[in-house]
This record gives structure tokens, C-alpha cells and sequence, in this order.
């Protein structure tokens, strides 16, 4: 019997990614379906209708050469497509235009670094083109019958599949795995990569062994995960269950198993198909794809900032932490909109690194606050660029203090205003001038007879109340620096 104890998980992902292509894989319909009326993006070629020929997209082919060099793959020159056959409602010819043996990209790898160890290459088996099904959508009538309505507009939309070796070793690390992807393909603008509405779909394959043995020759597919989270969830249940089954001596079956939300649980679809069972073979409609090495050395030439590059320019231009580069990079909106509220800093007091890491500051923090409490993206944000750093500019002025910033930062939020109108509206004004201030000092010092003799007693604590009360006289517009100082010295001159 072996001992759960020296189990450890094996998992690959086969993450699909709707391209953002025009028309579709092989047709001229257009590929953007969401929001239209059922079967309307539709044609002989994508209805399967009998004596149709399909025709490549190229500039499918060229979003996924390009995602395929951003994960270190090597790229076919000579490559073909094949014909999947499995029966299913959702497939109008009865079979799928995908790759088998030849696939366009191949070899690849894909770092993340999981906090309790170091940096890890995860590697990339392939990356291969294939087109979407069409959509069932399951009903139920007024006497509890259940059918399903077929909409064909998503048929043939142009769909890369990444497959992933069976590196991972934990839910996390697939979470990491997942994200850094979804951030890679995000930069490079190949997809939405929107999981809600499917053009971000992953399964998971899960299997556990003893450690330092060879691959287990079986494996869970798990399917139906349209979030991170469910991701992280379905994988933590299956090696639950698997583990379980080990400690029973029970057989573990190779099969597709969904995941169910509402259960935490995943639950048994079907056995799980071998490539055998599709019967692969070429497909006859299409020739032999050719690829060109110097037109993959031009997609290569322009290829975008990915998230590691831009991280590590961020800690070396700005001399931001690595944590906060981090977060900062983590997508290409947010990353954006720190470079562009750093773009338009007026640097006549202090330093690029020292704007540098209070825009992070902001960002991350109140910022994200914010956006998190009102459900929106950062794309989305009342508070733009430019806005956040006229804040940051009236700060280091000295015309604002921090405490009124944070004040005119929610209101900035709330009316989408911008912090120079705020100011000027509520008369917001820091008050810097020491003249002015000074006489209001004594006439507080005066009115407060019981906080100069317990600062002769050496409570100090005495001259926070009466600064306090100054910037309640002053409506919080006067400079804390300034006030503290001129009270200290109208003390000592009293005393």
C-alpha cells in the first residue's frame, strides 16, 4: 500500500483561447458573435453543408506563431491540418478541423515563481490551431422536459489550444500558471481572454504518483471551470478524492469528470477518450501549411513588451520594489496607467524613483480600493492618469496636505473630477505661510492655558492637542510640518 504521505500531484492544462481575428478560421463570417442573434454569423462552410471548402486564415496563423514565440516555442516550418471525428450536436460536419501529428508550434516553456521556491520553467508541449463548436444552450419547457437549442455563430471561430506538460505539481502552481498565461496573452492582444464569455477556457488533467516514480499512465480530465478560482477549487478537491481512493486501495479510472460550482465537487461525465478514439487522420480540404522562417522572424522583430521584460524595466527605471513592479505588471490596463500618470510628473522638487513609488502607492492602494468596492476594472476608472498626478504634483507643492489628498482622491472617484477643480471649489488650499499661521499659534496657546503648563511638565503629548487644534481653526488646511514646529517654538518661548 503507499503511503499518502509520499503522493504528490501531476498535472498538465489545456488552456483554448478564442482568437481576435475578423472572420473566422476557415470562412469569411465574421468571428465576433457576442451579443448577436443566434445563428446569424453563419454560412455553408461553417454549417457544414456538403461540397463547402475551407480556407486558412492567415492572420490566425499569425497570432498564434506570435503567442508561440512569446512562450519560447519553436515554430514548424511545414505543418498540416487534421480531421478530429467525434459524434456531438455541437459539431456541424461531425467532425473538428484541428492538429494532430504536425501541430504549427512546438517545445516551449513558461516561468512562474511560487512563493515557498524558486523560479520554475513549466514547459509548453504545443501550441496548435483548431475551430470552436457551436453553442448548445440547455432548456427546460413548461412541463420539465429538458432540450437544447444549437446556436452555430461561435462554429469555426478561430481557437488556439496550449498544452501544457504535466509539470505542475499543485492547484497553485496551476493558478500561477493560469494567470502569468492570461497576462502573456493579454500583452500580445491575440484574445480578450475573457473566461465569462468563453474565450478563455482551461481543462486540467490530474493524476497522482508516488514520488520519484515515472508518469502514471492514467489521468482525470477535468472540464467546466470558467474562473481561476474554479480552477484552484476543482483541483483541490480532485487530489482530495484521488488521494482518498489511494488510501482505500481503490482503482482510480481514467475518465472526464465536470466541475460543479455550486458543489465544490467534481462529478463523473464519461470515460475518458484516447487520440485513438478520433480517429485522426489529414485533412483533404486543406494543403500542407507552409511557414515561412523569415516572415516568423518579422512577427518575432514585433513583438510587443511582455510582463517579465516590463517588470524588470520598472525595477531598474524607477527603482520600484519587486513586489510592486509585480502587481504593477500583472496587466498590460494597470501597467499602463502607471506609466502614463508617470509620464506627465513634474519633477521640480524630488526624484523619478520617489514619484515613482508613491504613484505605486496610490495605485495599489487606494486606487484599488476603490476599484474593488464598485466592481470595476482599472480600465474603467473615474480617476484618470493625468489626474492622479496633478494629485501627486499639488502634494509635493506643498499646496495639499496627504490627509486632504485622500479626501480629494474619493472625490475625484466619486464626481471624476479633477483635484485642481476640487481644491479651488472647497478652497482646499494648504496653508504654508508662517506669518499667517503664527498669530493664530498664540491666540491658541492663550485659550489653552492647561496644555502649556502640562508641556512644561514635559507631557508632550500637549503639543499634538494644540496642533490639533490649529488645523481644526484652519480646517485642516494648515501645513502639519509648519504647525507643529511654530507650536513648539511659541512653547519654548512661553516657557
Amino acid at each position: 500500500m503507499t503511503s499518502t504521505a509520499k503522493l504528490e500531484p501531476v498535472i498538465g492544462l489545456e488552456v483554448h483561447v478564442q482568437l481576435l481575428t475578423n472572420s473566422k478560421m476557415f470562412c469569411s463570417c465574421k468571428a465576433a458573435y457576442t451579443g448577436a442573434e443566434p445563428n446569424t454569423h453563419v454560412c455553408p462552410v461553417c454549417l457544414g453543408m456538403p461540397g463547402t471548402l475551407p480556407v486558412i486564415n492567415k492572420k490566425a496563423i499569425e497570432l498564434t506563431v506570435m503567442t508561440a514565440l512569446a512562450l519560447n516555442c519553436s515554430i514548424a516550418t511545414n505543418s498540416k491540418f487534421d480531421r478530429k471525428n467525434y459524434p456531438y450536436p455541437d459539431l456541424m460536419k461531425g467532425y473538428q478541423i484541428s492538429q494532430f501529428d504536425l501541430p504549427i508550434t512546438n517545445k516551449g516553456w513558461l516561468s512562474i515563481e511560487p512563493e515557498n521556491s524558486g523560479p520554475r520553467e513549466i514547459g509548453i508541449t504545443r501550441v496548435h490551431l483548431e475551430e470552436d463548436t457551436a453553442r448548445l444552450i440547455h432548456r427546460i419547457d413548461v412541463t420539465g422536459d429538458t432540450y437544447s437549442l444549437v446556436d452555430i455563430n461561435r462554429s469555426g471561430v478561430p481557437l488556439m489550444e496550449i498544452v501544457g506538460e504535466p509539470d505542475l505539481k499543485s492547484a497553485e502552481e496551476a493558478r500561477l500558471y493560469l494567470t502569468k498565461l492570461h497576462t502573456i496573452l493579454q500583452y500580445l492582444g491575440v484574445s480578450t481572454g475573457n473566461m465569462d464569455e468563453g474565450s478563455f477556457r482551461c481543462d486540467a488533467n490530474i493524476s497522482l504518483r508516488e514520488k520519484g516514480d515515472p508518469l502514471p499512465n492514467w489521468k482525470v480530465e477535468i472540464k467546466n471551470m470558467n474562473s481561476f478560482r474554479a480552477v484552484f477549487r476543482a483541483l483541490e478537491f480532485e487530489i482530495e478524492r484521488q488521494t482518498n481512493l489511494f488510501k482505500n486501495n481503490e482503482s482510480i479510472v481514467q475518465e472526464t469528470r465536470g466541475w460543479s460550482e455550486e458543489t465544490g465537487q467534481t462529478v463523473s461525465q464519461r470515460t475518458k477518450e484516447y487520440a485513438h478514439d478520433y480517429r485522426y487522420f489529414p485533412e483533404p480540404d486543406l494543403p500542407p501549411l507552409f511557414v515561412e522562417k523569415k516572415w516568423v522572424q518579422s512577427i518575432e522583430s514585433n513583438l510587443p513588451e511582455l510582463p517579465d521584460a516590463r517588470r524588470d524595466r520598472f525595477i531598474q527605471e524607477y527603482n520600484l520594489p519587486a513586489y510592486d513592479a509585480s502587481i504593477l505588471t500583472s496587466g498590460i490596463e494597470t501597467a499602463n496607467y502607471f506609466e502614463e500618470a508617470i509620464s506627465g510628473t513634474n519633477l521640480k522638487n524630488g526624484r523619478l524613483s520617489d514619484r515613482a513609488k508613491a504613484t505605486a502607492n496610490w495605485i495599489i492602494g487606494d486606487l484599488a480600493h476603490l476599484l474593488n468596492n464598485s466592481g470595476a476594472n482599472i480600465e474603467e476608472s473615474p480617476i484618470k492618469p493625468d489626474h492622479l498626478c496633478e494629485l501627486l504634483d499639488l502634494m509635493d507643492e506643498g499646496k495639499i496636505s496627504v490627509r486632504m489628498a485622500k479626501e480629494i482622491f474619493e472625490e475625484m472617484y466619486t464626481d471624476a473630477k479633477k483635484p485642481s477643480l476640487i481644491v479651488k471649489e472647497r478652497g482646499l488650499l494648504q496653508i504654508n505661510d508662517e506669518e499667517q499661521l503664527k498669530s493664530m499659534v498664540l491666540e491658541i496657546i492663550n485659550a489653552n492655558p492647561k496644555a502649556v503648563e502640562d508641556y512644561k511638565k514635559g507631557k508632550s503629548n500637549a503639543v499634538g492637542f494644540l496642533v490639533g487644534q490649529l488645523m481644526k481653526e484652519t480646517k485642516g488646511q494648515a501645513n502639519p510640518k509648519t504647525a507643529n514646529g511654530l507650536v513648539k517654538s511659541a512653547l519654548d518661548q512661553v516657557g
